[in-house]
Order: structure tokens, then sequence, then C-alpha cells
């Protein structure tokens, strides 16, 4: 029989440390971008030709991670669509695409038909011949007419590049007779435009905008920003913002790993009860981020992707550092066929080595030497030695363990390569 017994309350709303958390959030989108000014100009006019009616430009905005492309994107649309609403003779629609899981033109092709169409008219993402797709998809953008901006996210998951070159050029080519289409490409690769087709470049890459790292000043400006809308007054220790703008500095400056690392340290100091946020938080922080990124970013890698890291991981420990990937190549063939795997070829196997630069497990450097020499990147391990190891065990106990990892394993590790002789 139930009896009218008045619970006690679990939850209680806490609201020391934190004014709005969500503003330290991924989709929070602040009133203004700082950091990029020489950027946001550039990019606003390659965005120019919109407003004045005209064709719009190609765009291809490339750079790490976390740097601010996408963001800047947003940001800039959101204020074009606004600015576009005053004049009678502007249609504008923008379709935003993230590519994560996309691997070919048809895949996107697909996806952008069904932006256009109803709930109940969707398309399959089979079966089609791809020249039936572009049919259908040059249909809907004739139909919805106007000036339409296409972005698409993190291009260089996309295999092949045929979307690349028809969506520039399909009013040139006959292909729409109504619509005036602009595509904005973001990347995260530096190396995904240099594989590009020749054909593509020229109609893609209309307009560049190279996003750099942020440096330690930038990343505080961002942080001071959040912060005065996410935290209370006075709970930030005098230390805490620029210890998070310096090691967001020092992982390849990267404004997400800052925000990140600073609400980490937030939530730490909420969960211990404190008024204030520490410097010692923020360390915290920052191994318990770091260990749950690493782990994250290395189960993620294909079975190759691990052999590729293992490899640079060796080779680091020998000093051998940077290192170019032809030079990476031998010890990654030895690691493959002792694992029996057939290794990959050369281009394959440096793919994986800009993913691994891309998850920021692996720097890179660009190197000329002129002429003669040529342009090049070498390669460097970039994150804790340990927490790579202990991510990594699987992979090790299939090749087998290097002698430069074993001060790194427990005393229950597997047999040594004791057969391993040179490279």
């Amino acid at each position: 029989m139930w009896t009218n017994r008045v619970l006690m309350p679990l939850f209680e709303r806490d609201t020391e440390i934190y004014r709005d958390r969500d503003a330290l959030r991924e989709d929070y989108q602040p009133d203004e971008l700082v950091g990029r000014d020489e950027e946001l100009r550039t990019y606003q006019a390659a965005l120019q030709p919109v407003i004045n009616g005209e064709q719009p430009n190609n765009i291809f905005l490339y750079g790490k991670t976390g740097v601010g492309k996408t963001a800047a994107t947003k940001y800039l649309l959101a204020h074009l669509r606004e600015d576009a609403s005053r004049y009678d003779d502007i249609d504008l629609t923008v379709v935003f695409l993230n590519c994560d899981g996309l691997t070919s033109s048809y895949q996107i092709a697909t996806r952008l038909v069904n932006e256009f169409r109803s709930e109940s008219n969707q398309i399959s993402t089979t079966g089609y011949p791809l020249g039936s797709v572009y049919e259908m998809l040059w249909q809907e953008l004739d139909e919805c007419g106007g000036t339409i901006t296409v972005v698409l996210d993190e291009i260089d998951h996309v295999n092949d590049d045929s979307i690349l070159y028809q969506l520039p050029r399909a009013r040139a080519n006959g292909n729409l007779d109504n619509a005036k289409v602009g595509l904005i490409g973001i990347s995260n690769d530096f190396s995904f435009r240099d594989d590009l087709s020749p054909k593509v470049k020229s109609s893609l890459c209309e307009q560049e905008i190279h996003f750099p790292a942020y440096n330690a000043k930038n990343l505080r400006a961002i942080l001071e920003q959040r912060a005065t809308v996410a935290f209370r007054d006075g709970v930030l220790a005098d230390e805490v913002i620029p210890l998070c703008a310096a090691y967001g500095a020092k992982d390849a400056g990267d404004a997400r790993q800052s925000i990140d690392l600073l609400m980490k340290a937030g939530d730490l100091a909420r969960d211990e009860e404190t008024d204030c946020v520490t410097e010692e938080h923020v360390k915290r922080g920052r191994r318990d981020l770091e260990r749950g990124r690493i782990k994250e970013g290395i189960n993620g890698l294909t079975e190759h992707g691990h052999l590729v890291l293992y490899s640079l991981l060796t080779l680091d420990l020998e000093g051998e550092t940077p290192i170019r990937s032809r030079d990476v190549r031998p010890r990654y063939t030895r690691f493959a066929e002792l694992a029996n795997r057939d290794p990959l070829v050369p281009r394959r196997m440096r793919d994986h080595l800009s993913e691994l630069a891309m998850l920021g497990i692996v720097s890179v450097t660009e190197r000329n030497e002129g002429r003669r020499g040529g342009t090049y990147r070498e390669y460097a391990l970039d994150m804790d030695v340990e927490l790579i190891v202990s991510a990594m065990r699987d992979t090790i106990d299939l090749v087998g363990v290097h002698e430069t990892v074993e001060p790194f394993l427990n005393e229950n590790s597997s047999s040594t390569l004791d057969d391993f002789v040179g490279n």
C-alpha cells in the first residue's frame, strides 16, 4: 500500500560555479568571433557577390581541426542570410552538409537531393546511376532557384571528386538555368587539396582561405569571451584562462580543446563543491581529457592505422623523428608482415599519417629544400607515449613488443620481438 511519504530530493540545482555552462558547448554560437579578424575579412569579401546578386564564388577553406573554419562559416552565413533578406531581388538558400560518414560523390548528391525534397519524396541512397542522381539534383536546384550556397564540411572524407567538379560548374555546363550555385568546401586535411585533379582545383578553389592554428593570445581572447557568459563572477582563478590557452596553443592551436579543458576544469570544481576553479583543476582536467581523446582516436583507427602509428611510435622512441613517410615505410612494412597483413601502397600509408595528424596524435612539419629538394612533410609523435602504448595493447600483442616500448609495459606484457632485426 502506498503512503504519502515525502521523498528527499536527490538532485538540486548547483549554480555556484556556472552561470550558463552551455556557452562552453560546441554548438554555442557567440555573437561575434574573436581571433580571426583577417580570415573573416577575406571570407566576407569572398561572399560579397551574393549580396550583389552575382554568381557566388566557390570557396575552399583548409586548416587543422578546431581553428574556426566551421564557426566562421556559420557566423558569416547567418549574417549573409539576414542581410540578404533586406533585398527583394535576392532569394538565398543555404544548405549545410557534414561529410563525416559520407565517402562518395553519390552519397553526397543523394543527400543533397533529399535536402530539397519532402519527407514523403526522399530517394534511396542506393540503386540509381550517378548520372540519374545528378539529373535529380539539377532539377531540385533549378526548382528552388535564386542563389544557393552549398557547404560541404569535412570534404576530405570523400574518396572521389566528381561532386566537387559537377557542382561548381553546373551552370557553366548548362545543367542549371534558374539557380546560381556556390560551393564552400571545408577540409581539415592540408594534403586534400593537393590530391584534387587540376580541373577540380580550378573550380572548387576559386577562392582559398587558410585558417592557421590559433596562438595563445587568440585562444585567451576566445576563452575570456566564453568565460564571461559561462561562469559566475570571480570563480576563475587568475591563472586558469592563461593556462588553458597555453595548453591549447601547444596542442595544435585547437580552440575546441581549450574550451573543453576550461569546461572540464569547471566540472571538476563543481563536483568537488568548491567555490573556485584553480590551476590544479586545469592540470587534472587536461590529463583526463588527453587520456580519453587518445583512446578514442586510436580506437577509431583501422588495423593499418594502428600499424602505421606503432611504426612511428618506435621510430620516435629511437630518436628518428621528425621523419619522412618514405622512411617510416620500411618499419611499417615489417610490422605488417609480422601481423600477417599485406602492406598498403605508399599513398595509402601516407593517408593514415595524415589521419593521425588530423587527430592531433602526430605533428606534421612542411619542409622546402628549394628546386632540388622540393617540398615534403616530416612526422613526429605529438602525444604522451604511455597513453599511446596503453591504447595500443592489442596491436602490440599482434605484432610483438618492440624493445623501445618495453619500459612502458607492465611485467605481464606479451613476448618481445626477439627476432626484430634492423627496420
